[in-house]
C-alpha cells in the first residue's frame, strides 16, 4: 500500500472531532470483547516489539498500525513479523498497517486510529513519546527503560499523573517476573515460617542480589539478531546502569516487598559506577551489518575501540534492607549459552538462591541453602510442605530434592520453562487483564516511579565517580 492511500486510510480512522491533546478524555472502556485492542507500534527499533506479536490475542485486533520514521528499523521490524506469519508452525495473522515520513508522530497522534500504543526501540525519544500518547488520551505498552536520564525522570512522573486523570494505563514490560525460578523465589520468601524474613543486608553482604550477563551477539527466534547501530550508542540506547538495571531493580521490589506501595523516599543510594564493554570494528560489523563507525559513535572511539558504557552496577538501601544489582554486557555467550542471571534473597532462615551456570548447563535453577543448624528436620518438612503443596497449587509438579544436609533445590516441570520471548506475551496477556479491569494494582505505579527515580540516581552518582 502506498504512503498517500495508507494516510487517506488513517485519515478515515480518525472520525471528525478536533480535540486539544489536554483536554481529551478516552471514549472507549475495555471489556474484554474480541478485538477491542487497537494496537498501533510507535518507532520500532527493537526486537521486543516483534515479540509482542510473537503470538495472537483474542483481544487484539489483527490490524496494527506502525508509524516509524523511514529506515532499516522498521524494516527490520515488518520483517520479523512476516516471519512470524509465514511460519510453519503455528503462524499469526498480523496485517501491517504502515505510515513511513519524518511526521510519524504527529500522524499517530492526530489519526489515531488505535488505543494503546506499545513502544519498543531507540530510547532517546522515548520518553517523549510516553508523555505525548498519554496526554493524547492513548493508553500506553512500554518496552523497558521508560526513562534513561535523571534530567527526563520528571517527565515520565508527569505521564503517570496525566495517565491517572484521563484514565487510562502506562505500563511497562517486565518479562522477568514470568520466569518460574523468579516466581518460585518469590513465593518462598513469602512465607515466613521457612524465609524467617529479609535480612538487613550489608553492602558487602546485601540482603537481595540480582545480577545479569548479557551478550550483544545473540540468536532471536532463531535467527541471528542484527542490532541497529543506535544501540551501541547510549545516549540513545541508554547505558547499562537505566537499561537492562530496570529489571534487576524491579525484581528486587516485586520480590523483597511483594505488593508494598514504594515510593522514592524508600530508596537510600550507597553506591554506583559504571564501565564499558569495549567492541572492535570486525565484532560491531558482525551484528550490525556496517562495515564502519556511524558518525554519532566517534565520540565513544579510544583508538579502533568502541567503548559501550553497557556495564552497571548500584548498591542501595530499599526499606532499610541492602540490595545490590548489577548488569553485564559482553560480545557473544561462550557456546551459545545465551543471558544469564544470578540472584539471592537472604532471609533469617534459609537464603533462596538462582544460579545459572555452567554446573546448571545454563539453565536456571533454585537452591535452598539453609542458615540454621538447629531444627534441620522440621525446616526440611516445612520447606517440602511449601514447595510441593503451597507454591504446586499453582504450579503443580514443583519437587523438593535434598542435595546435602543444609542444600536442596527444586525440580521444575519443562512446561512451565518458557524462555524469553514467551514472557513477552504473557506480560501482555497481563496487560489485557489490566485494560479490562481499568486499572493497574495499586502497587504497580509507586513501584515503576520508585524503580525508575533508583536507575536515573544511580546514573547521576556513577557519572560523578
Amino acid at each position: 500500500m502506498s504512503i498517500v492511500a495508507l494516510a487517506t486510510l488513517l485519515s478515515g480512522c480518525s472520525g471528525g472531532g478536533q480535540k486539544t491533546a489536554e483536554k481529551e478524555k478516552p471514549t472507549s472502556k475495555f471489556t474484554g470483547t474480541a478485538g477491542e485492542v487497537k494496537l498501533m507500534t510507535l518507532d520500532p527499533g527493537h526486537f521486543h516489539a516483534a515479540l509482542i506479536q510473537k503470538s495472537m490475542y483474542e483481544q487484539i485486533d489483527p490490524t496494527v498500525y506502525v508509524f516509524a520514521p523511514e529506515g532499516s528499523d522498521v524494516t527490520d521490524h515488518l520483517s520479523l513479523i512476516e516471519g512470524y506469519n509465514k511460519r510453519a508452525d503455528n503462524p499469526t495473522a498480523w496485517t501491517e498497517k504502515v505510515y513511513t515520513g519524518p511526521d510519524y508522530l504527529e500522524k499517530m497522534l492526530s489519526e489515531k486510529p488505535g488505543n494503546v500504543m506499545m513502544v519498543a526501540g531507540n530510547n532517546a525519544k522515548k520518553t517523549e513519546y510516553i508523555q505525548k500518547a498519554i496526554e493524547s488520551g492513548i493508553n500506553v505498552f512500554a518496552d523497558k527503560p521508560m526513562v534513561i536520564t535523571p534530567e527526563a525522570f520528571p517527565v515520565l512522573e508527569q505521564a503517570f499523573r496525566t495517565a491517572e486523570e484521563k484514565g487510562i494505563l502506562l505500563y511497562d514490560i517486565m518479562t522477568e517476573r514470568h520466569e518460574i525460578t523468579a516466581i518460585i523465589q518469590r513465593e518462598l520468601t513469602k512465607i515466613h515460617e521457612v524465609f524467617g524474613g529479609l535480612t538487613e543486608g550489608t553492602p558487602e553482604q546485601p540482603a537481595i542480589v540480582q545480577e545479569s550477563v548479557h551478550y550483544f551477539s545473540k540468536v532471536v527466534s532463531g535467527n541471528a539478531l542484527k542490532r541497529p547501530a543506535w544501540f551501541f550508542d547510549t545516549a540513545q540506547q541508554g547505558e547499562g546502569i537505566v537499561d537492562v538495571t530496570t529489571h534487576l531493580v524491579d525484581l528486587a521490589q516485586w520480590e523483597g516487598f511483594p505488593k508494598i506501595i514504594l515510593n522514592k523516599s524508600d530508596v537510600q543510594l550507597i553506591s554506583a559506577k559504571r564501565w564499558s564493554t569495549d567492541l572492535t570494528q570486525k565484532q560491531f560489523e558482525e551484528v550490525t551489518k556496517l562495515n564502519e563507525f556511524p558518525e554519532f559513535l566517534k565520540k565513544d572511539l579510544a583508538g579502533n575501540l568502541l567503548k559501550v558504557f553497557s556495564n552497571g552496577e548500584i548498591v542501595y538501601k530499599l526499606k532499610g534492607k541492602t540490595v545490590k544489582v548489577d548488569v553485564i554486557w559482553n560480545f557473544e555467550d561462550p557456546a551459545g549459552t545465551g543471558d544469564t542471571h544470578y540472584s539471592i534473597m537472604r532471609g533469617k532462615l534459609c537464603n533462596v538462591v538462582i544460579k545459572q551456570g555452567k554446573e546448571e548447563s545454563f539453565k536456571p535453577t533454585i537452591y535452598i541453602e539453609a542458615n540454621i543448624t538447629e531444627g534441620l528436620p522440621a525446616f526440611e518438612g516445612g520447606l517440602k510442605k511449601a514447595v510441593e503443596q503451597d507454591i504446586a497449587t499453582k504450579y503443580p509438579g514443583l519437587k523438593l530434592l535434598k542435595l546435602n544436609d543444609k542444600l536442596w533445590t527444586v525440580a521444575i516441570p519443562d512446561k512451565y520453562k518458557l524462555g524469553h520471548e514467551a514472557h513477552f506475551g504473557e506480560v501482555t496477556e497481563e496487560y489485557l487483564s489490566y485494560l479490562k479491569l481499568g486499572k493497574l494494582p495499586e502497587w504497580e505505579v509507586p513501584g515503576m516511579i520508585t524503580k525508575y527515580y533508583t536507575t536515573t540516581e544511580a546514573m547521576k552518582m556513577a557519572k560523578k565517580q
